[in-house]
């Protein structure tokens, strides 16, 4: 049975969560993953499966900054049907900023043949920066462009 948007979407969360969906299985091999909002030295975009594989792996180490006690999401429906925007919200302790916190994000994702073919990832850069402990790392990439 071929995933429908819906389904990707619930995949990405329990991704979130931790429930052993790897991220970059759910993308075509071709597939796009966007971050309109990166942050100074970090990539717009990365481009296939591989790619998005390997750039996860890479940031592997953040997630072991943050205590997630739950995820949530809210998946809207477009007018396309290849299409859903997804907002989802994490919560609980951040060892980085030493509290607890909130983190929302939103996800343009564009589902063709059960599969991730892009993927615009709508996040906050300086407050995943303040979770992570790594706000002086994000002033001095400002700084420096």
């Amino acid at each position: 049975m071929t995933l429908q948007p819906r389904d990707v979407a619930e995949q990405v969360r329990r991704m979130v969560a931790g429930e052993g969906v790897d991220f970059a299985d759910l993308f075509a091999e071709d597939g796009v993953l966007r971050f309109p909002f990166a942050a100074p030295g970090t990539p717009r975009e990365i481009r296939g499966r591989e790619a998005i594989r390997e750039s996860r792996r890479s940031a592997t180490g953040h997630r072991d900054l943050l205590d997630m006690h739950g995820v949530d999401a809210v998946v809207r429906e477009t007018d396309d049907p290849e299409v859903v925007v997804t907002e989802i919200e994490h919560h609980g302790w951040s060892r980085g900023s030493g509290g607890p916190y909130r983190f929302r994000a939103l996800g343009v994702i564009r589902v063709r043949d059960g599969e991730i073919v892009s993927y615009d990832d709508y996040m906050d850069p300086i407050a995943m920066a303040a979770l992570l402990g790594r706000t002086p790392d994000l002033v001095a990439a400002l700084s420096s462009t």
